[in-house]
């Protein structure tokens, strides 16, 4: 199959059970990828890269699928969509207002997940689980519905000094993992925060509100995970190897793993040998 590659896509009625159902979209086709486990997929890559914002060609892909002007106009590519506390569209200064509107002036969700060890972390109410399983997460739990990603984000600096904000893909991929009490977690930060979350809800009242959720525990389609944490490029040169698992974005060879998200917009042909 040939297409333009897009983030693999979860079949959201497989969620709860061991194995998610993984597809690779190619250019709106979706490619099925559990049933290839434990066979050899090759994977080569064109020169041809399509800028998920405007459509058009560029001989680069940056912040996972835009072109250069996209990157320097598009509000979806600022840098507070990497640091949401610094959002600005409260002050009138938002490159996209709509966009805004649409996208952080909406509820957001601060969670914990377990992927590589507990983390915090921040998503639209509207991606509740995907970004989970993005992240490869064997376990989340929301802790707080908030009204607006700055909110959210106000709050994940405050529980980010005493907890991780980061995936380490390399202890993900390797299946570096354990059940960890969340519950418990979300307590003791709860205790340790309780002067900086007291102060933040009191400055925007009915706007952040804790949440008694139920830990989701998440499973996936893996028959061995990676070795040795080897990051594939396709781009370089043809990725060839028996697909043995899938977690979070990426595929999990015996050569190697590869991050598909990294490569939006890319031009792929895959083909099982």
């Amino acid at each position: 199959m040939r297409g333009t590659v897009r983030k693999m896509r979860v079949d959201q009625q497989t969620l709860g059970s061991d194995d998610l159902r993984y597809f690779l979209p190619l250019d709106g086709i979706d490619f099925s990828l559990n049933e290839h486990i434990g066979q050899s997929l090759r994977i080569s890559c064109s020169e041809r890269i399509t800028c998920v914002g405007c459509g058009k060609s560029s001989n680069k892909s940056f912040s996972q699928g835009y072109c250069y002007r996209c990157l320097t106009t598009l509000a979806a590519c600022d840098m507070c969509i990497m640091k949401p506390e610094t959002c600005h569209h409260h002050l009138g200064t938002c490159r996209e207002p709509s966009w805004g509107e649409a996208n952080c002036m909406i509820p957001h969700i601060v969670y914990l997940a377990n992927s590589t060890g507990v983390k915090v972390g921040i998503t639209r109410e509207t991606q509740i689980p995907t970004r989970w399983v993005d992240q490869g997460a064997g376990q989340a739990l929301p802790i707080f519905r908030v009204a607006t990603r700055r909110l959210s984000g106000l709050i994940e600096v405050v529980l980010a000094e005493h907890i991780s904000d980061k995936t380490k893909w390399q202890a993900l991929v390797k299946g570096d993992y354990a059940d960890m009490d969340l519950v418990a977690e979300r307590e003791r930060l709860f205790e340790l925060c309780h002067a900086e979350l007291d102060a933040l809800m009191a400055e925007y009242p009915s706007q952040i509100e804790p949440l008694e959720a139920e830990v989701l525990a998440l499973g996936y389609p893996v028959q061995q995970f990676a070795l040795k944490a080897k990051s594939l490029a396709p781009e370089k040169g043809v990725v060839e190897g028996v697909l043995t698992g899938i977690k979070g974005q990426y595929l999990l060879f015996d050569t190697g793993v590869l991050n598909v998200r990294k490569y939006t917009g890319y031009e792929w042909e895959v083909t099982v040998l």
